[in-house]
């Protein structure tokens, strides 16, 4: 674990370096816009959505500078998701990250156009960074991957429903279905970002990579939801016991905590089973799979 922490922190250093260069400056007008995004982005947090596709690109034989575009990309659309799913009108949480949410260190308004601007960021990304060593067809499937894992049909989509499914007892099945496009939409497209980079990409291996991102993004929610049970606001950096007071549906609700603890094992058994025939090049995206079930925030 500790091999995986120390590729953790060089990756976590070098999109922190990379977000930084791409945020416009709180000089620059609107100054109080361009500050509320980069208190959201430059605030702390795990930045595993572009780890694994630093993580990818690596297991695939790409260097790091190729693929800061795409890390950037997934970061920033994490980044808005976490300011608008903070608002009032969504989950209306006070905390994120240790800190205040945007709204609250700044306002309603600036909130909701920071990760508008954010959103548009991270395409602009997409569409010229030119570290990027891929070709222009390659570049719009990648622009469309990550809009398809943001939009109704994911991130966005799946915060819909979770919303509407708020103070109702959901099936198991409706739970899985809400999380894949919550929170695994955009792990899986953080995964398929980084294969995506590689010009000798096949459907194969990018089949097996979807699988094994699909399976620690349901793995991460499980992991989300019961620390929601037993951690604590301190190190969790957010409110703990947010889901029930918001009457949410949870997967230690319906299973219990214990059998919770075995899917998240299972998915991260189904994964690491995706990632046969890689070798130790891919050592890291198993260790990653591990931490997320392991992890305490």
């Amino acid at each position: 674990m500790d091999d995986l922490l120390n590729i953790m922190y060089k990756y976590q250093a070098r999109v922190e370096q990379v977000l930084d260069q791409w945020l416009p400056c709180k000089k620059t007008l609107p100054g109080h816009l361009h500050e509320a995004m980069r208190y959201s982005v430059l605030n702390g947090g795990k930045r595993i959505r572009p780890i694994l596709v630093y993580l990818t690109g690596e297991a695939l034989g790409l260097k790091p500078e190729t693929l800061d575009g795409s890390a950037c990309a997934v970061e920033l659309i994490h980044a808005y998701s976490l300011i608008h799913d903070d608002l009032p009108a969504m989950d209306d949480d006070d905390l994120r990250r240790g800190q205040a949410t945007c709204h609250k260190a700044f306002d309603e308004a600036t909130a909701i156009l920071a990760g508008d601007a954010l959103q548009s960021l991270a395409f602009q990304i997409l569409a010229q960074d030119e570290s990027m060593q891929t070709a222009p067809k390659i570049r719009l499937k990648m622009i469309q991957k990550l809009a398809e894992a943001s939009g109704s049909h994911g991130m966005v989509g799946g915060q819909a429903i979770d919303l509407i499914s708020e103070g109702q007892r959901i099936s198991l099945a409706e739970l899985e279905n809400l999380h894949i496009l919550k929170t695994g939409a955009l792990i899986r497209a953080s995964v398929q970002l980084g294969a995506l980079n590689s010009p000798t990409h096949e459907s194969n291996l990018l089949k097996k990579l979807d699988h094994y991102a699909k399976c620690i993004g349901l793995a991460f929610q499980v992991k989300d939801d019961i620390l929601d049970v037993e951690g604590d606001t301190q190190t969790l950096g957010k409110p703990q016991g947010a889901d029930l007071k918001h009457g949410k549906s949870t997967y230690p609700a319906l299973v219990g905590v214990k059998e919770a603890r075995q899917m998240a094992e299972d998915l991260h058994l189904d994964a690491l089973h995706s990632l046969k025939g890689f070798g130790n090049e891919a050592d890291p995206l198993r260790w990653i799979s591990q931490y997320i079930i392991q992890r305490s925030n």
